[in-house]
């Protein structure tokens, strides 16, 4: 088997730009012939179909980037297999993804949003995303590396620190978190909530917003955003310094830093939605809040990125779910169990590292993928 990646390559430490480099690794790992591309780049792209002639091109990305991941590989009688991720809804493409005869998503509820949207789902397959377990390992909160961490944030020994990390924090349910934090905090021992987001327009706006909700809930002392740009190496730290991971997010189709969180041993506060539902157990790796709300929308405006001109309407049937709000009522209660008792994150921590290592450690992923391609394209 001959495969062609396009992905953000070389790979920044962005979500679907590690995705789709485990998935690399993993390939490579097996034996499997593999190239990667960014997926923007047609020159480079050509190149590697005249020469390498490769048995799949497959693509990461969402079904905005069909022109990029399905109708350039065609175009070269090449055959296209997308692995999307979900974004709102699907605008257009219908009929070009529907007459694949493959498409991969990352959970069950991403194929749900797809054929809400109206495709038909017999062309599509769940193919998790992969976690690199040799590299987020638990660690020791004694370790110099995780200590120092702890101190460069203004994290104490003795406090509990919590964790969120994504583009902002918002989409990740820190809001939700903060209230929760605030109608807990004279019951709870002395904590630091950390949000890690990366430096961005958009992001800095939100940043203030956020804050200016900690300075409202009065436990602004005890938040701290940070914006650095960091690695993917700096990352498996980052987590090992928290004592939990909370990110009951708003909008998640799987859910990567989630189970990078538990493969280092820690538990999580989650949402009882979309991908989460597919990587994490409530009770046993995870608690999962219930959903408190569903932000729905009656219409929307799309543009050229969507294959339309721009300001083009669109009005649905019916009205649409774009995004959820988890219970702070549950995030509270399950906060406060989790910083009172050491053995129950020790527990829950553990059994989050057995269900990655098994279930979605990058090599895990990488045989399913063969085994999904052998089944359905009969490529061997």
């Amino acid at each position: 088997m001959k495969v062609l990646l396009l992905y953000d390559y070389p790979p920044s430490p962005a979500g679907l730009a590690t995705q789709g480099h485990l998935l690399h690794r993993g390939l490579a790992e097996l034996g499997v012939e593999v190239h990667s591309v960014h997926f923007e780049s047609a020159q480079e792209k050509e190149w590697y179909y005249r020469w390498f002639e490769p048995d799949i091109v497959l693509g990461v990305g969402y079904w905005g980037h069909t022109p990029y991941l399905v109708l350039h590989p065609q175009r070269y009688g090449v055959q296209p297999v997308p692995w999307l991720v979900a974004d709102g809804y699907m605008a257009n493409y219908h009929e070009v993804l529907e007459a694949l005869p493959l498409i991969l998503v990352t959970s069950k509820w991403v194929k749900q949003v797809y054929t809400r949207d109206g495709l038909s789902g017999k062309n599509i397959e769940v193919l998790p995303v992969g976690c690199d377990t040799d590299a987020f390992i638990p660690r020791d909160l004694n370790d110099p590396k995780v200590t120092t961490v702890r101190e460069a944030l203004g994290v104490a020994p003795d406090q509990i620190m919590i964790l969120t990390v994504g583009g902002d924090a918002t989409s990740k349910g820190a809001q939700e978190v903060m209230q929760a934090l605030a109608t807990i905090d004279t019951r709870a021992p002395d904590w630091k909530y950390v949000c890690k987001v990366w430096p961005q327009p958009r992001t800095q706006h939100q940043n203030l917003i956020d804050l200016q909700l900690a300075t409202q809930l009065g436990i602004e002392k005890n938040v701290v955003y940070t914006t650095n740009v960091i690695s993917r190496n700096f990352m498996p730290y980052l987590i090992a310094a928290c004592d939990v991971y909370a990110a009951p997010s708003r909008l998640e189709g799987f859910g990567m830093i989630q189970v990078e969180a538990n493969a280092c041993g820690k538990p999580v506060i989650g949402i009882k939605a979309m991908g989460l539902l597919d990587t994490m157990i409530h009770g046993e790796t995870a608690y999962l809040a219930g959903i408190a709300q569903e932000i729905r929308l009656r219409e929307t405006i799309v543009g050229d990125e969507s294959g339309y001109e721009s300001g083009h309407r669109v009005v649905f049937k019916s009205p649409r779910t774009v995004d959820y709000r988890a219970s702070v009522h549950d995030i509270a209660n399950h906060l406060l169990e989790l910083m009172q008792n050491a053995e129950l994150r020790t527990k829950m921590g553990r059994a989050g590292r057995k269900r990655v290592v098994e279930h979605f450690d990058y090599r895990v992923v990488a045989r399913k993928f063969v085994e999904i391609v052998q089944k359905r394209l009969g490529i061997g």
